[in-house]
């Protein structure tokens, strides 16, 4: 595959996994959307579904990884590194196209959520409110990128590392088409299914980003966007959500070579 068909297929494949996955916490989050209070298993199965709907689209074109952890991956287990930042820089601009349109789709839920006096609080209160939320995460800020229920920073990564160790070495081990620089088909169902299975049983602590474009590309479009009262990207944590999900990556394809290459 060229280097131009990596970059158009990671670039879709990232924006419809952001789309549909980051869409799935906006109908549950926002106000005035009709699956708003879905739950956790709905935001946990609309992600898997996304992965599924992304890898399906995009396999042929670039392999579908959609995560720089899973590209980190595959080239530290084929030793093939020519076309890591192809893949990286059409994940992170595919993942903040995603992110956008989740905004654009979900506009005036957006406006109803961010002016509703319940939610971002008092006028009289305004001011302090928002440089509360300046100096973390604002109130719209988990539709866009993640953050943790409680704030500990090794506890944080080693969830991510974790989380993102199992989904590479998933894919590694079972997803790999026959050249073994992509998804394949059956690949496609496998990883959806581990998605959803990592989000059921490690989502809870920190959100599961296990992806660093995931999280990196919506949290530069929300720090962008327009959106009243939209309060802090949560940059002091913004790392986490990054360096996890590499060396959990890294980590799975240690073991892989070890075991079992």
């Amino acid at each position: 595959m060229s280097s131009s068909d990596i970059f158009i297929g990671e670039t879709i494949g990232t924006a419809l996994l952001i789309l549909l996955g980051g869409g799935v916490v906006a109908a549950v989050v926002l106000k005035a959307s009709k699956a708003r209070n879905a739950g956790w298993l709905a935001i946990a199965f609309g992600w898997g579904f996304a992965v599924l709907t992304a890898v399906y689209t995009t396999a042929p074109l670039s392999g579908a990884h959609l995560n720089p952890a899973v590209t980190l991956g595959i080239a530290i287990t084929s030793g093939d590194w020519s076309d890591v930042p192809v893949y990286w820089g059409g994940q992170v601009l595919g993942a903040m196209i995603g992110a956008t349109l989740v905004w654009i789709a979900y506009y005036g839920q957006f406006h109803a959520h961010l002016t509703d006096k319940e939610i971002v609080g008092e006028p009289s209160a305004e001011a302090k409110a928002v440089e509360a939320r300046e100096k973390g995460a604002g109130p719209v800020l988990g539709i866009f990128s993640t953050g943790p229920e409680i704030r500990n920073i090794a506890q944080n990564l080693a969830t991510e590392i974790i989380g993102t160790f199992v989904l590479v070495i998933a894919v590694l081990t079972q997803g790999l088409n026959d050249s073994g620089k992509g998804l394949g088909t059956l690949g496609a169902l496998i990883t959806a299914l581990v998605v959803v299975s990592i989000g059921l049983s490690l989502g809870g602590p920190t959100g599961y980003a296990i992806n660093p474009a995931r999280d990196l590309g919506p949290r530069i479009v929300h720090a962008l966007l327009p959106l009243p009262n939209k309060g802090g990207s949560d940059w002091s944590y913004a790392w986490i959500p990054v360096v996890g999900p590499l060396a959990g990556g890294a980590l799975a394809a240690g073991l892989y070579n070890v075991a079992f290459a």
